[in-house]
């Protein structure tokens, strides 16, 4: 039946070619019973096009090697982690450096003297000759950055500001014990820790306030020096949930000289016109009361402010915006120092160990401005910080009494807040999101 089939079909075929001489012939037959075979083939006699070939040779002009003579000096740059206790002789032995000179040149040279104040954490890099022979360093103190250079016995130092480069980052972070332990766990800096709590200071108490479970996230810069991170930057956004009540801050600045300040997403100043606490963090030794035994005096008496224990030298700054109207030494109070806020607002800081520097009568300072340092001076049996608040001269309970407002965004301004608030509610989503999720 195949054979049969196959057979009428080429003589189909062969009929229609009769006559016919083609060059080229393709032949393809339909086979229902085995599929679809396809044949591709060349006449015979084919004439070909021959190609043509072409040797084609060419100079190059190549530019002429750099080939290292017998005199040429390899250099290395090498990078040490400056430990606890490190002087410059140990950082530079780890580095292996021959020191003999180098140190003795560095210790008679007065603009190098910041590697004589080597900061644990800190990296130094030495650029050294196959011979262990110190040629550079660079140290970066903070956002200063510090180079030696060495040509024989001369040595030539330069210290300015580094090459930074400024990232944002987004963290969050939940209470467990303290707001520095969470943003630790949350890779926060200390720095940052003390902007929150700065800012959320006139709403929560950071020293009764806080509990397990409290949440935050943070919108904050952070400035790098060759990928490194050297210091935090500007909280830029930030929210804090404090027993279920949600606070919201954002950065805004209008750029009309009166500087920046911090609002709150529907454009309400978080500010008010004075801080809850002088310190930034503490804890209260002894509170406001009309009777209270004074452990120097071994009496009972009235007790007009708030005494907050703390270590001494810890930065004392003024809660609100005034004028210096005393400093000095008074009495009981010890180191004293009084500011009046507008016309009847007053408050007292006592017992400071010492003034900030340049602290004088009739200086204007403002809200969060350092102005001393805890100490024990005058009637006072350990370091702590006495503060008193007053109206018309009236002691009132600093924790207790309804702080005014701050002045509220310009109206002129509403627009450009709106545009600037607008991306970081949006970052400050996301980390709610996304820590909605890791606990889920």
């Amino acid at each position: 039946m195949f054979l049969a089939r196959f057979a009428i079909l080429a003589q189909k075929l062969s009929n229609r070619l009769q006559g016919k001489t083609p060059r080229r012939i393709a032949l393809a037959l339909v086979l229902p019973f085995v599929g679809v075979m396809a044949a591709f083939g060349i006449a015979p006699d084919t004439v070909t096009d021959t190609v043509e070939r072409r040797t084609v040779v060419e100079e190059l002009n190549l530019p002429p090697l750099d080939v290292p003579g017998p005199a040429a000096v390899e250099t290395y740059w090498r990078e040490e982690r400056i430990e606890r206790g490190d002087t410059i002789a140990s950082v530079l032995q780890r580095l292996d450096v021959d020191q003999s000179s180098a140190v003795l040149l560095l210790q008679h040279t007065r603009e190098a003297r910041a590697l004589y104040r080597l900061i644990p954490g800190r990296t130094i890099r030495a650029q050294v000759s196959e011979a262990g022979q110190l040629l550079a360093l660079r140290y970066l103190n903070g956002t200063q950055l510090l180079k030696v250079d060495l040509d024989r016995d001369v040595l030539r130092v330069w210290e300015g500001p580094a090459d930074v480069e400024t990232r944002v980052h987004m963290r969050s972070g939940e209470i467990v014990s303290s707001l520095f332990a969470a943003t630790d766990a949350a890779g926060m800096s200390d720095a940052v820790a003390v902007q929150i709590a700065d800012v959320f200071s006139t709403d929560i108490d950071f020293h009764r306030d806080l509990r397990r479970g409290d949440r935050f996230s943070a919108v904050y810069e952070m400035q790098y020096h060759q990928g490194e991170p050297i210091k935090a930057g500007r909280l830029l956004s930030a929210e804090f949930v404090n027993q279920g009540r949600t606070f919201h801050a954002v950065w805004f600045d209008s750029g009309d000289g009166q500087g920046g300040g911090y609002y709150t997403l529907d454009g309400k100043n978080i500010r008010k016109a004075f801080l809850r606490s002088p310190l930034e963090f503490s804890r209260i030794s002894s509170g406001f009361s009309n009777a209270r035994f004074h452990p120097v005096l071994k009496t009972w008496r009235a007790h007009r402010g708030i005494d907050y224990a703390a270590p001494t030298g810890t930065r004392v700054k003024s809660t609100g915006s005034g004028v210096v109207e005393f400093v000095g030494r008074q009495g009981g109070y010890g180191n004293l120092v009084v500011i009046r806020h507008q016309s009847k607002y007053t408050t007292w800081y006592a017992h400071l160990s010492r003034f900030a520097p340049g602290l004088h009568k009739g200086r204007r300072v403002a809200q969060g401005e350092l102005i001393g340092f805890v100490g024990s001076t005058g009637m006072a049996t350990g370091p702590h910080l006495h503060y008193e608040f007053r109206i018309n001269n009236v002691h009132q309970d600093p924790m207790r009494i309804a702080m005014p407002p701050a002045p509220p965004l310009a109206p002129q301004h509403r627009a450009a807040f709106e545009e600037a608030a607008r991306p970081m509610a949006e970052r400050l989503a996301l980390l709610r999101q996304i820590r909605t999720t890791s606990a889920n």
